[in-house]
């Protein structure tokens, strides 16, 4: 039964020394950082960086909560992708799964089942790749079928070779299923893209989900799951909020040390950011960044980042890190030779007091919505941009120079749960960012002195009732700080690989 408990694996498992003059042996090996296996990343009680066992197991029981009695919530992990050949992406895990297991191995399934009423019945099964040494020793270790009870509190587990016969015991004792199929799949008779997700090892028997709910699922209620996912994930605990801010601070201070130099091209600035998120702390990048000299800004999601720095230009920057899958995401501009232009400083100035404005607004008590504030945002940017000399701005105007919306919100993925309403009144814990920007297209309809400017501002603010804090506020926004930075460099020590984060 979906119960939270002490693996007896782990019971007996003691601190290892913090020096690393000698590795000590894990008692085990797994495939993905555990306090066993890494201490300096994982504590003890967690299943990832900052969240403990204890949390996984109630979400799972919220979870459960939310559906009828007789119900299965099916979620279908990722596998890993490849770019050409034997040359493959890093791994992604499906982010609804990690979120109800800490779970951040490929080619795996999880199912909490609620036979009745009672919470304490819910049963949590693992369906995952078992311990193999061939296949360990060319892809990394696996935490297995014993790690995914002793580890993961995994009421039953099975190895995914089995995932069929299983899938459908579970399938036929229940009368409904909660499972998100790919969009379109329900239509189709045949192929979808779980087709070849069990064809593991060479094993062509096994069918898909799908397949499978065709059969077993014959008069079974079949309906989505992530509505329930969705509620829950916009909704950040003080556990992820505290990760989020700690990738916000690591990433804010690598755009601080990002002003201080010079850079030559657009890859270098990219690297160097994503060097500094590293070394301070985050995992990884959150997401692919945009560095954009120049007149490449008006292109929102500019990525080539292959071009030159010119002194009379800005760089805007769209770049972040993530930490224990928990992502955060900053835009910045500022001037390449370090010093704003008359030009640059009025219009920069324009789009910050939009953003400072916006910010405001991001508490339960002001009774706002996301959509309520991006209204109010191309008001204030008509307002700042008048202010400009750009005069009465028509919509066709406004939408050319502030193409994109305000924000969204923000969690495990960078645009987190895309299916909650941008209508719904903000709550405390939820996490948005607020990004306003101008891109002044070489349109004589627009004032000379402004015209191949792009600039965004983006900060992640994480709402309360009323107040709210701003994750990322180490990153220097105002233009007296970013050029007395340019100008001096920074005055706080510079982290340098940082092992143990929290």
């Amino acid at each position: 039964m979906l119960r939270f408990k002490i693996p007896s694996l782990r019971s007996s498992i003691k601190c290892f020394c913090r020096g690393y003059s000698q590795r000590p042996t894990p008692p085990f090996t797994a495939g993905q950082p555990l306090f066993e296996t890494r201490p300096f990343m994982v504590k003890p009680g967690e299943l990832t960086p900052g969240i403990t066992a204890l949390e996984y197991f109630q979400r799972r029981i919220d979870l459960a909560s939310k559906l009828p009695d007789s119900s299965l919530a099916i979620v279908v992990g990722s596998q890993v992708q490849f770019a050409s050949g034997s040359v493959f992406y890093d791994f992604q895990q499906n982010n609804d799964l990690f979120y109800l297991s800490g779970w951040n191995e490929p080619d795996s399934v999880i199912v909490i089942e609620k036979p009745n009423n009672k919470l304490e019945d819910v049963i949590f099964h693992m369906v995952v790749p078992p311990k193999e040494p061939l296949a360990e020793q060319w892809d990394g270790f696996r935490t297995g079928v014993e790690g995914a009870v002793e580890v993961f509190n995994a009421d039953e587990s099975e190895q995914i070779y089995r995932l069929a016969p299983y899938l459908d015991k579970l399938v036929q004792r229940n009368k409904n299923v909660f499972i998100d199929l790919p969009e379109g799949t329900k239509k189709q008779t045949t192929s979808s893209t779980f087709t070849n997700f069990f064809n593991i090892g060479g094993n062509k028997k096994l069918t898909s989900v799908q397949e499978l709910l065709k059969t077993s699922g014959s008069g079974k209620s079949i309906k989505p799951l992530s509505p329930f996912i969705t509620e829950m994930r916009t909704i950040k605990s003080d556990a992820e909020l505290r990760i989020m801010r700690k990738a916000g601070q690591i990433s804010g201070r690598a755009y601080n040390q990002a002003y201080a130099k010079r850079f030559k091209t657009e890859r270098t600035l990219k690297s160097y950011l994503e060097y500094r998120f590293i070394a301070g702390g985050c995992d990884k990048p959150a997401y692919i960044p945009v560095v954009a000299a120049g007149s490449n800004a008006l292109c929102i999601h500019y990525t080539r980042n292959d071009d030159l720095f010119y002194e009379d230009e800005m760089v805007l920057v769209d770049a972040a890190g993530s930490l224990g899958g928990y992502c955060s995401d900053i835009s910045r501009t500022w001037p390449s030779s370090g010093k704003f232009s008359p030009a640059q400083k009025e219009l920069y100035q324009a789009v910050l007091n939009v953003e400072k404005e916006c910010i405001t607004n991001c508490t339960e008590n002001h009774n706002f919505s996301l959509q309520d504030i991006h209204d109010l945002s191309v008001g204030l940017m008509k307002r700042e941009l008048r202010n400009c000399g750009f005069g009465e701005l028509t919509y066709s105007d406004i939408t050319k120079l502030y193409p994109h919306y305000i924000g969204h919100n923000l969690g495990l993925d960078v645009h987190d749960v895309p299916r909650h309403s941008r209508t719904a009144k903000l709550k405390a814990g939820q996490v948005i960012t607020i990004e306003p920007g101008v891109y002044v297209p070489d349109d004589h309809a627009f004032p000379a002195s402004f015209r191949n400017i792009g600039i965004r501002i983006e900060d992640d603010i994480a709402v309360g009732k009323d107040t709210y804090t701003n994750l990322t506020v180490e990153a220097a926004k105002e233009i007296v700080d970013i050029e007395r930075i340019a100008e001096v460099g920074v005055t706080t020590p510079l982290d340098d690989e940082v092992v143990e984060v929290f």
